[in-house]
């Protein structure tokens, strides 16, 4: 074989390393997406759950708002029913709203804030506000990793040969919901 025919040769297989280490990358990147969004899903779930309990809880103090309790069943079965991230995103962030209001009416009611089982569900809201967040930060933070490499040259060849499709953010829709609720009301 010739020296041209080797360097051809090296050439050919370096390409055909290079395509399976890119590929490989995508597929290890679209994996730890779907696993980072797994994690965000296990805890909006475990939110979800809670706020009927809340809700029972501040009926008993605050029967007659209807109107607030009704928004905060309506939006949780908004975010329970969605089946998308974007969706999912939405109906969270309509959700985070709505408990809000329920946490902003619980203030009018002091017998409320005392119940020691409104107050353990509040502290059971807190922490899982708080692993939201982290998770939300690192399944962005991945999302960002592959939408750049399907972005970038040249893996953008191999995304899209293999048809790999950009994920969306999980995001906020209003600049005030870009902090956790306030869940903690004092002793």
């Amino acid at each position: 074989m010739s020296i041209g025919g080797i360097i051809f040769v090296l050439v050919l297989v370096g390409l055909v390393v290079a395509l399976v280490a890119t590929y490989n990358r995508l597929v290890s990147l679209r994996q730890r997406s779907e696993e980072a969004w797994s994690d965000i899903d296990v805890q909006l779930k475990r939110r979800t759950d809670l706020v009927p309990n809340l809700v029972e809880t501040v009926k008993g103090y605050a029967g007659h708002e209807r109107t607030t309790l009704d928004q905060v069943t309506r939006a949780r079965g908004a975010a329970v029913a969605a089946q998308t991230p974007e969706a999912r995103a939405q109906a969270e962030n309509v959700l985070t709203g709505a408990l809000r209001q329920l946490f902003a009416l619980a203030e009018a009611y002091p017998d409320l804030k005392a119940n020691e089982h409104f107050r353990e569900l509040q502290g059971s809201l807190g922490e899982i506000e708080e692993t939201i967040q982290n998770s939300r930060r690192y399944y962005n933070a991945v999302v960002r990793d592959f939408n750049t490499t399907i972005d970038s040259f040249p893996s953008n060849f191999v995304a899209s040969f293999f048809r790999f499709v950009k994920r969306a953010y999980f995001e906020l829709d209003r600049p005030e919901e870009r902090q956790v609720p306030r869940v903690s009301f004092g002793s």
